[in-house]
């Protein structure tokens, strides 16, 4: 078989000791088709990001650029515009076939938290080998706002495959024709399922959100707590059009409503390299059963996080900017995402993370 690992296949893979949980699985961890990664004691500040490189060890690279280490077992500020490595408590040993690739969690995401995983001999950012034997750190950058971090928390999470089973266009376009993919928007498919942004919002002129820059500091275990308004603008437009400032942060929402059918998984990737002045952060994964009707959905919407660059740019409603890249599962899953696993995001439109009050 090849494709993306199910739950009870990351659950064999935790009895089997090919992944090292460090310490008591917490309820929700082991999602439909990822795990969610925690971390553990400390953060080490460091003076910029790095990769370990070919033959060389995370902890070795540490010691070039060390500034100071955070306690992390009764919480501690992680500060905006600073770089920190935290060792995870989860470690890998991967047989022989079997790939894994990481993501920042969605809310992660949607709070401009930069959150990548890095491994001993890495060459790339989220990219596990097959075969590795090791430990896993992540890389946090907080972007917009500081966060109050504790170890356990879970900021990214981790995706298991068996070789290469991305969906081609034909094999999409069939998709969507039996289980229809997209709503809202025609099915543009072209190395993936393309999504676009909506600044036409039918029943309100409501279409993002703009981070302040200025902000308190957001503790990553209140969910449903802190006021909107006290970190984000509101932008309302009613002319079909957005003009982004650079450097600024975005939360807005796709025009299509998507569908994930139990047997596959999607991940986000971007439409181009590089589209205009902005780009849209891409890191997220789609769980199966992501806006799937049997798992209490309808389609769900797609949140885009948006960062503009060096000028001013003009977006357009109905614009694209990225693309779902689906995969067919290794086996079906026993969970689906939204079935009775508390997710927080589906059937959602514009959404920002679980933090701030509705």
């Amino acid at each position: 078989m090849t494709g993306v690992l199910a739950n009870q296949q990351i659950a064999t893979m935790i009895d089997d000791g090919r992944i090292m949980p460090g310490a008591a699985l917490a309820d929700g961890q082991i999602q439909p088709a990822s795990l969610d990664l925690r971390l553990g004691t400390e953060a080490i500040r460091v003076r910029a990001s790095f990769l370990a490189g070919t033959g060389r060890k995370v902890s070795d690279r540490l010691d070039e650029f060390e500034m100071h280490r955070v306690d992390l077992t009764q919480g501690a500020v992680l500060e905006k515009g600073c770089v920190y490595v935290v060792p995870l408590l989860e470690r890998l040993s991967l047989p022989q076939g079997l790939t894994a690739v990481a993501n920042a969690k969605s809310s992660t995401g949607r709070l401009d938290l930069l959150t990548r995983t890095i491994t001993d001999g890495g060459a790339e950012f989220d990219r596990v080998s097959d075969g590795y034997d090791g430990p896993l750190y992540a890389e946090i950058c907080p972007r917009s706002f500081s966060v109050l971090a504790r170890t356990g928390m879970r900021l990214n999470q981790i995706r298991f495959r068996h070789g290469q089973s991305v969906l081609t266009d034909a094999e999409l376009t069939a998709l969507h024709e039996a289980e229809t993919l997209v709503t809202g928007g025609p099915a543009v498919i072209d190395q993936g399922l393309g999504f676009s942004v909506d600044l036409m919002p039918a029943e309100d002129t409501l279409v993002g959100w703009r981070a302040k820059p200025h902000t308190g500091v957001i503790d990553l275990d209140r969910l449903g707590h802190y006021d909107p308004l006290e970190f984000w603008d509101p932008l309302r437009s009613n002319r079909g059009q957005l003009i982004l400032d650079p450097d600024a942060f975005y939360i807005l929402v796709s025009r299509e409503a998507v569908h994930i059918p139990p047997a596959y998984a999607a991940e986000m990737a971007p439409y181009l390299a590089m589209v205009g002045e902005f780009r849209v952060h891409y890191a997220g994964f789609f769980d199966p059963g992501f806006g799937h009707a049997g798992a209490g959905g309808t389609g769900s919407r797609g949140v885009l996080e948006v960062r503009c660059h060096e000028a001013p740019f003009v977006l357009e409603h109905g614009q694209v900017v990225g693309r779902l890249v689906y995969e067919r599962m290794d086996e079906l899953p026993t969970q689906l995402y939204g079935a009775g696993i508390a997710s927080n995001y589906q059937g959602q439109g514009l959404k920002l993370s679980k933090h701030f009050r509705a």
